[in-house]
């Protein structure tokens, strides 16, 4: 199974425990809302189950070939959408559109450009509001924690929670090492795969490492030569470890917010300066 796909399962599984310690606890608002994401992440994973690889054919199977070559050719005929969530699943955090095209072209085939980015956020909402709920997933803003409006140009994808797709003052840096965490992972699954992580790839982790504290061995170079992905796991563990606790105190509360006073289309995209004005105002 594809790497978004276990990430993907990870979170309904964890949305699903989620939920029922809520209606444990008799926080009948927090499980309706859990299951209103639920419900979107699992519809976001019957889309993903059909750009899924399937089980590998055998060596000596003439079809192999082609079948290799025609998943490839479906995935690269994907719409830049698609492309971006699958970037972002790996991650796990909120992402500009600079390093999800960095992400995509490391670790998954097809084309995607920074330009075909950066105009999608606006297409995602105008299709929310012509259809609310249509689609399986869409990718939306960042929101501030203060006033709960879209961070600049940091992508997230609706089936993830609001404390996830809130942003405090600790957030970047604790998103930061999320996202080191899942990149190491990744490489290190192509390396035990036996098909190896790609030059990219390689490149990627190594950037990621170097601002880490014991990341890196001291014979790494840029081209990725000597990053051991356990050893940067555990070091970006260590350090988000000291920081996380606090930014979820901080997002959880945001969250709590957002809930009471947003629309659940405002939950997705943020509300705009002219309503953050209007509050401010009292108009």
């Amino acid at each position: 199974m594809s790497e978004p796909l276990d990430v993907l399962e990870r979170n309904i599984a964890a949305l699903r425990r989620a939920i029922r310690d809520a209606s444990t606890s008799g926080d009948a608002e927090r499980a309706t809302e859990l299951r209103a994401q639920l419900r979107r992440a699992e519809r976001a994973w019957d889309a993903l189950l059909d750009t899924t690889e399937p089980a590998p054919a055998r060596a000596e199977d003439p079809a192999a070939g082609a079948a290799t070559k025609s998943l490839v050719s479906q995935a690269m005929m994907l719409p830049a959408r698609e492309h971006a969530h699958r970037a972002l699943m790996l991650l796990q955090a909120p992402a500009a559109p600079k390093l999800i095209v960095t992400v995509h072209e490391a670790f998954f085939p097809g084309e995607l450009s920074a330009a075909k980015l950066s105009s999608l956020r606006r297409d995602e909402e105008r299709s929310y509001r012509t259809a609310p709920g249509a689609r399986p997933y869409y990718l939306c803003p960042a929101l501030n924690y203060d006033l709960l409006g879209p961070a600049r140009a940091l992508i997230t994808i609706s089936t993830w929670s609001l404390e996830q797709r809130i942003l405090g003052p600790l957030s970047p840096r604790v998103d930061f090492l999320t996202s080191t965490i899942n990149i190491a992972e990744a490489v290190h699954l192509a390396g035990a795969t036996g098909v190896g992580p790609t030059p990219a790839a390689l490149r990627l982790l190594w950037r990621f490492a170097a601002t880490i504290t014991d990341a890196t061995a001291s014979t790494s170079t840029a081209g990725g030569v000597g990053v051991d992905p356990q050893r940067v796991i555990d070091a970006a563990a260590a350090e988000l470890a000291i920081h996380e606790s606090a930014d979820q105190t901080t997002r959880a509360e945001a969250a709590r917010r957002a809930r009471k006073q947003l629309t659940e289309e405002q939950q997705l995209f943020g509300i705009s300066m002219r309503q953050i004005n209007q509050v401010r105002t009292g108009s």
